[in-house]
């Protein structure tokens, strides 16, 4: 899991211990991420699968895409797809995948890169590995993140940010003991590079073993961390949590999550992914890849799609091989 890092964490900015007056945030619950298929049928754990809605509000829902290794032949993406009312974050952890939407929006992002597509009004959009994984397979590994929009922002003209790995803001904890990636929001004041309509942060952080991340979070925030890899404990009771779990914390100030002693010889720590954000508290109604109020709205959105006025796909377009389904 390289996605970025770097070869000495002790040059790093450190975030600071939180003060002794900081409530330490209780875990409220761990849930464990049921496997699925998207698109052609790439493997998919559904990271967030038994949390509410509400507690997950302003997050729809997060795919953890792989971790598989291809063979040749093998890696699969989806085939043209409309979203609107939404963002999709997508993060490319190994790897590389291909994107390109009906408003002009694409790019190609591998280990660390992330998509950062505010579908908005509408738009159509694809996935995909490029040629040269189809044809020599290989290590995948990814997550695709649904943030919601408030009904103010649900017709915005569509959005897409290309972050590169290197744009991340990265940080260390007060003892070294962690790296910090910063894709969005705030961190003891350190920003990462995401551009977000709701105010949210995103971390990916990789934990050595025997080490405790303690973080200082908005309190107007929720709080969401989910295992990619590794096991460890989360909370100041130290609730046992591993690969493939997503932890729901409960009100405070800050989110403490550790890393076990002993991790697979493998790994070079613990890996997870932080998430919090406003919650946006409007009514949700949501059917397939669209994201909106009303039910009446979800309608209108099939049948523009079905009119063609959610975009065409671009002339420019050369389908290959690996393309195929819905995500």
């Amino acid at each position: 899991m390289p996605a970025v890092t770097v070869s000495d964490i002790t040059v790093l900015p450190r975030v600071p211990e939180p003060g002794a007056a900081a409530v330490d945030r209780p875990v409220r619950s761990v849930t464990t991420a049921p496997t699925g298929f998207e698109g052609e049928g790439f493997p998919v754990h559904r990271a967030f699968a038994g949390i509410e809605l509400r507690d997950l509000d302003p997050f729809l829902m997060m795919d953890q895409m792989g971790e598989v290794e291809y063979a040749p032949g093998e890696p699969k993406g989806t085939s043209w797809h409309p979203h609107r009312g939404f963002e999709t974050v997508t993060y490319i952890m190994d790897g590389t995948f291909e994107h390109q939407d009906s408003h002009g929006g694409g790019g190609v992002i591998t280990n660390g890169d992330t998509q950062w597509m505010t579908a908005g009004g509408g738009l159509l959009h694809i996935e995909r590995p490029p040629e040269s994984l189809v044809a020599s397979g290989g290590l995948f590994h990814g997550l695709q993140l649904w943030v919601n929009l408030p009904k103010a922002d649900k017709w915005l003209e569509p959005k897409y940010q290309d972050l590169r790995a290197g744009e991340s803001t990265l940080l260390t904890t007060h003892d070294g003991g962690a790296l910090l990636r910063v894709i969005a929001g705030d961190v003891a004041g350190h920003t990462g590079p995401g551009s977000t309509y709701t105010p949210m942060t995103m971390i990916h952080a990789t934990i050595a073993p025997g080490a405790e991340v303690k973080l200082p979070w908005n309190r107007a925030f929720n709080a969401l961390v989910y295992v990619l890899s590794g096991e460890g404990t989360a909370g100041a009771d130290r609730r046992p949590v591993r690969s493939g779990q997503a932890v729901l914390y409960g009100p405070g100030d800050t989110i403490t999550v550790a890393a076990g002693e002993s991790q697979e010889s493998r790994l070079a720590g613990m890996d997870v992914v932080v998430l919090g954000g406003q919650a946006i508290r409007e009514p949700i109604a949501w059917a397939g890849p669209f994201v909106m109020n009303t039910k009446a709205e979800v309608m209108q959105a099939f049948e523009d799609y079905q009119k063609g006025k959610l975009g065409v796909v671009p002339a420019t377009y050369v389908p290959h091989g690996s393309a195929g389904g819905n995500a």
